[in-house]
């Protein structure tokens, strides 16, 4: 039942996300006139971080609107896990990461072309099922005995900005003087990526999880509620893209980049609830 449930689910979105892609298109000007030639064509690959899934789909469908000889592949994972299958030799012309460390990783290994660029930003928020089993109500309660709480693995970059999160919530007067310890001891379970800790919640299998501001799309909204983390305590997580050394087809690549970074682009990723890095 679960399992049917996600897939309608994904049904969905894909479907909203294709009609939302044709819409923008036209808008922007990104439908090519008819008759008119493509400005690239072939395979993209693009290898991004699970909570790009969304914006990315997205700008992935206007680029192929765009380019009509373009086919789009998209592999959403951990960064961690897609920096790995890039050094195994994974075939990708793009890669978008959470975050600076599994970027910096793959280019030491000189598989990166060029400088990488900050896209994007992020925030860290806690969800609670909608019928809040675990009586979460501020974020010292999950630090309370008994609260099952979900995160990220320490390799995935929200599992770090987690841990961090809840190191700096210890010194905050009004939390006990182990918060994060106690918090910690809570984990039931430590996810590959943010989509899984929503779907963990979301299904009730969790009192509570920490995912970024973005992975509370409207798909699942309804299904959740949000404890912010105030600013001063929270972690800013930044996004890099670049092009993979030896990417099959690099013109294409630089052309998702520059989407991207674009003003179309911009807001796209800021309708998803990130924070754009220049003004849309």
């Amino acid at each position: 039942m679960h399992t049917a449930f996600r897939r309608a689910c994904r049904r969905a979105v894909t479907a909203g996300l294709m009609i939302l892609a044709t819409g923008l298109a036209w808008m922007t000007g990104t439908v090519p006139r008819p008759g008119a030639a493509a400005a690239t064509s072939g395979a993209l690959t693009v290898f991004a971080a699970a909570s790009l899934t969304d914006a990315f789909t997205l700008l992935g469908r206007v680029l192929e609107q765009r380019n009509p000889g373009l086919h789009m592949t998209m592999n959403f994972a951990g960064s961690q896990q897609l920096a790995q299958q890039i050094e195994q030799g994974g075939k990708a012309d793009v890669f978008a990461s959470a975050d600076q460390r599994w970027m910096d990783y793959i280019r030491g290994h000189g598989l990166i072309e060029g400088v990488p660029q900050e896209f994007v930003r992020n925030v860290l928020v806690v969800i609670v099922p909608k019928s809040n089993p675990g009586r979460i109500a501020r974020l010292q309660d999950l630090s309370r005995p008994g609260v099952k709480l979900v995160i990220e693995a320490e390799a995935v970059p929200a599992g770090t900005y987690s841990r961090e999160a809840l190191a700096k919530l210890n010194a905050v007067p009004g939390f006990p003087a182990d918060y994060a310890r106690q918090a910690l001891q809570n984990v039931v379970s430590e996810e590959d990526n943010v989509k899984s800790v929503v779907t963990k919640v979301q299904l009730g299998e969790a009192d509570a999880g920490m995912v970024y501001r973005s992975d509370v799309t409207p798909a699942v909204a309804g299904k959740l509620r949000v404890i912010d983390i105030p600013s001063t305590y929270n972690v800013l997580a930044s996004y890099p893209i670049a092009l993979v050394k030896g990417a099959p087809n690099p013109d294409a690549g630089h052309q998702f980049i520059d989407l991207v970074l674009s003003p179309v682009g911009q807001r796209v990723l800021g309708d998803q609830n990130f924070i754009p890095v220049t003004a849309p």
